[in-house]
């Protein structure tokens, strides 16, 4: 049982930045993809970034993020960060952080483990 716990979510700005983190309570292996999800109201859950331990860190995007967002992993703390620049107010969603030791699920919602989820808000 993989426990995962999302804190730096809040209201910032557009074109402002803000960086998520996860923590995992217990350490994953390397066949472990951990990513990032966000839902928005009244929206379906979607894919936003993932980053593949065994891969070396290779990370895919969504491409409403490609360029701004930045998935990143420390192995010795067991975290993964979203690093979220250029914020635009439909980025506004809660942000959930995932994890699955099947990497074929990336791009899919029905991943292994969630988050509890953190509130990010972008005002215009």
């Amino acid at each position: 049982q993989v426990q995962l716990i999302e804190s730096g979510g809040g209201l910032v700005q557009a074109g402002g930045s803000l960086r998520l983190s996860c923590a995992a309570s217990a350490r994953t292996d390397s066949r472990y993809v951990m990513g990032w999800f966000r839902q928005a109201p009244g929206k379906e859950r979607e894919f936003v970034a993932a980053t593949i331990r065994w891969s070396g860190g290779r990370s895919t995007y969504a491409d409403s993020v490609k360029g701004r967002f930045v998935i990143s992993l420390d192995y010795a703390k067991n975290t993964v960060y979203l690093q979220m620049n250029s914020l635009k107010p439909e980025d506004t969603a809660v942000y959930y952080c995932a994890a699955d030791p099947d990497s074929d699920k990336i791009g899919r919602v029905d991943w292994l483990y969630w988050g509890q989820g953190t509130q990010v808000t972008v005002s215009s």
